[in-house]
């Protein structure tokens, strides 16, 4: 008799389990319909064991816990298939609501090239060499190029502003900072000039 309800309660453990997993697959998307059948199964071996007679306290022990159990997830299912008709998120919203994208990675604050004039009109192979790494970061940003007639005038006029100044030389720098292109122009004092 006790290897009976032994038998029960083992076949009722792995019946929950397996209609807890096909609400799951249901909630999620993966069933058509709700489960049933299964349901149905479940129920049938709870009424069944509840009307029968437990001899010992570890059997009536178990059977009130998986009882229980069912009776938690019954409450669960039915919330979860209302909140469905009614189309509004539930307790398994989770399953089915689409990951958030994750956020964009936002490109590594970076100097991309330094370079130093005394005269850039002499200078004209670094000139060249830093417009392009300016045209490229432009370009990476999603920003337009700037001509090069229009880039060596800026940079001569910042090198002889920043010469009336007392430099000697003056350094610029074409960075990422924000993920924005920065262009920047500083004098260089108290350096040994080469």
């Amino acid at each position: 008799m006790s290897e009976d309800i032994d038998r029960e309660l083992l076949l009722l453990e792995s019946e929950l389990k397996r209609l807890e997993a096909e609400y799951n697959m249901f909630f999620a998307g993966r069933l058509p319909r709700p489960p049933w059948e299964t349901r149905s199964r479940v129920e049938s071996i709870v009424k069944r064991l509840d009307r029968g007679q437990l001899a010992n306290y570890a059997a009536r022990f178990r059977f009130s816990t998986l009882q229980a159990r069912y009776a938690t997830f019954i409450d669960l299912w039915d919330r979860g298939l209302r909140a469905r008709e009614e189309g509004r998120p539930g307790p398994f919203a989770h399953l089915t609501r689409p990951a958030a994208p994750a956020p964009a990675a936002r490109p590594a604050d970076r100097i991309l090239h330094v370079a130093s004039f005394e005269d850039p009109v002499r200078e004209i192979e670094k000139l060249q060499d830093l417009h392009e790494s300016l045209t490229d970061a432009r370009r990476e940003a999603g920003q337009d190029a700037i001509p090069f007639h229009k880039f060596a005038e800026l940079v001569r006029s910042q090198v002889s502003a920043l010469k009336e100044k007392g430099s000697a030389e003056v350094a610029f720098r074409v960075a990422i900072k924000n993920g924005k292109v920065a262009f920047t122009a500083r004098p260089l004092k108290g350096l040994p000039r080469e």
